[in-house]
């Protein structure tokens, strides 16, 4: 049986109406001081706690905004943290639901929606532009990180071609003509990324050089692999995300390749693995508060003020230097 008090036994510890209690808790306009007083000295002896749940289902609308992530991006784990900032700051709770091996993107989409959360926040998904408009026919819906067509969702993300570009300029000033790519794979983040190399590579005047990879650390220690058996290794790698670019490191540290010595490598995300002092990668930042300052703007804008309008920001990511990259040994 709950024993918890209840917002009833705060008001009678403190000799008040349960409607003043909750105006104090609520941090709200009315009672005096003498009352706030009072009423936060009783709720501190009984250990009083707000039931979340029972608050919830006594409003009309349950203030709830659903996250999509992959539990394995370090990446999305940084955006996460900024999107609870931001939700508690527009009055929303955030629910989370993630992606593993076993859990693909619609059962997981499918349990936000069975949570009754009143929009979606998608991280990086997959989903084909119409199985996005689809969901946005049933609630309101804000990808980040990827471009979508003509789907009535809300989008925000990084200008991908932009961030490839600044991670080539920084190997080519640096000396390097022999640049590989490591691609992440099917998804629509990592076509867009792939697109951005080949434009950018070809506007330097240079040979592309794309391995295939998978967004994973095992993609990249596979991917290092392939480099060692060619003929020869170029004196650069550009990464799809962080997690790639670790996992080629780990293969070229393993079989005595200097880096940034032989290899410099650039990676993708900034994420947490990148700033480790051991890692210390060259990567591209995406500016993860300003991403999740978008997103809750755009599903609070559609929730609480009825915009119909699509909404779209793109923001302009900025490479980070670190240690992993140096001009080539021969220039």
């Amino acid at each position: 049986m709950d024993q918890r008090p209840r917002l009833a036994d705060v008001a009678a510890r403190a000799g008040v109406s349960t409607a003043s209690v909750s105006l104090v808790l609520r941090g709200e306009p009315g009672p005096s001081a003498e009352t706030r007083e009072r009423v936060l000295a009783a709720a501190a002896e009984l250990d009083y706690r707000p039931d979340r749940t029972a608050s919830l289902l006594a409003r009309r609308r349950r203030h709830l905004l659903g996250v999509l992530l992959d539990v394995r991006n370090p990446f999305h784990a940084e955006l996460v943290e900024e999107l609870h900032v931001e939700a508690d700051k527009a009055g929303y709770e955030v629910v989370l639901s993630t992606l593993t091996r076993g859990r693909d993107e619609d059962r997981a989409i499918e349990t936000l929606l069975d949570f009754r959360c009143e929009a979606l926040i998608l991280l990086g998904p997959d989903a084909s532009e119409e199985a996005l408009d689809r969901l946005a026919a049933q609630v309101p819906c804000v990808v980040i990180g990827r471009t979508v067509g003509a789907a009535q969702v809300d989008v925000v993300r990084p200008a991908d071609d932009i961030g490839v570009d600044a991670a080539l300029l920084h190997l080519i000033g640096l000396g390097h003509r022999e640049i590989a790519f490591v691609d992440g794979g099917q998804g629509a983040v990592a076509a867009i990324r792939r697109r951005g190399y080949r434009r950018a590579m070809r506007r330097a005047g240079l040979l592309p050089l794309i391995v295939a990879g998978d967004h994973t650390e095992e993609g990249g220690v596979l991917a290092g692999r392939r480099l060692l058996a060619g003929p020869a290794l170029p004196t650069a790698v550009v990464a799809s995300n962080d997690r790639l670019a670790v996992g080629l490191m780990d293969a070229f540290v393993r079989a005595g390749v200097d880096v940034p010595g032989r290899v410099s490598i650039v990676g993708y995300d900034d994420s947490s693995l990148a700033r480790l002092a051991h890692i210390d990668l060259t990567s591209v930042n995406q500016d993860a508060p300003a991403q999740a300052r978008n997103a809750v703007l755009a599903a609070v804008s559609r929730l609480d003020k009825g915009r119909t309008v699509r909404f779209e920001a793109v923001l302009v990511p900025h490479l980070v230097v670190r240690g992993s990259t140096a001009p080539p040994v021969s220039s």
